[in-house]
């Protein structure tokens, strides 16, 4: 790699943070020193963005609907939509997943709320007609498996974008919006073992029920991951030869 790629982080929790990045690394297929770990929560986003082949944006416990968001929590917001904007407009390559949809749905005037809410573990994502002609997403197979883990969602692709992936439980899975933004609802970085673990640090944070945590683990550890890690394997190399 002749370019190193942005992880930014938007986990307050340490541990799931340094997790992530682990699995973004792997999911991108680059070594430890290509893939730059920034904390967002803590550091405002660096002004240097281009400086970087491309940039992930990381899942997070946050949700653009959430009541009496801290001074920290909007900045890291405004942060997001800065980069969203940038990406955008072609200036960067970026990749937005989880929480990050919902911050960019928003900034393009979607509307995001707690009517889609999606179970913890596998599901079925189904590509539609412009996903399957995508540069990125037209390589994975139509139907595929995917983890979710989410309070909220959004019912119709916002303005100004294109829908590239849908189900039932969260109808906006997938998209693209201008030159160098995709954005995914589900988690296209873990496989099932860091999604498990993941799930010991959120256990009682209520996506879903802690007393089942044997029982859902198990349901995780069914999924076959193979497409998403696909998905970051052509983020990666599509933004190095860019």
């Amino acid at each position: 790699m002749t370019a190193s790629l942005l992880y930014v982080c938007v986990r307050p929790q340490r541990e799931a943070a340094v997790a992530e990045w682990a699995s973004f690394r792997d999911g991108l297929g680059v070594r430890d020193d290509d893939l730059v770990h920034h904390d967002l929560v803590r550091e405002p986003l660096p002004a240097d963005l281009d400086r970087y082949a491309a940039i992930v944006v990381g899942g997070s416990p946050f949700n653009v609907t959430d009541p009496g968001k801290t001074d920290e929590q909007r900045r890291l917001e405004r942060d997001l939509e800065r980069l969203a904007g940038a990406a955008i407009e072609g200036r960067t390559n970026a990749l937005f997943t989880c929480f990050g949809i919902g911050v960019v749905t928003r900034l393009l005037g979607g509307r995001v709320s707690l009517l889609h809410p999606e179970g913890t573990g596998p599901t079925d994502i189904v590509l539609t007609e412009a996903g399957r002609n995508d540069e990125l997403f037209g390589i994975l197979n139509p139907r595929f498996e995917a983890l979710t883990a989410h309070k909220e969602g959004t019912a119709i692709v916002p303005p100004g974008a294109t829908l590239l992936a849908e189900n039932d439980a969260c109808p906006v899975q997938a998209y693209r919006a201008g030159s160098g933004l995709w954005a995914t609802q589900f988690h296209p970085e873990p496989t099932t073992e860091a999604f498990v673990a993941r799930m010991v640090v959120y256990r009682d944070a209520g996506y879903f029920d802690a007393d089942a945590f044997d029982e859902v683990s198990a349901h995780v550890r069914t999924a076959s991951v193979e497409q998403p890690t696909r998905l970051l394997r052509s983020f990666a190399a599509r933004s190095v030869a860019a």
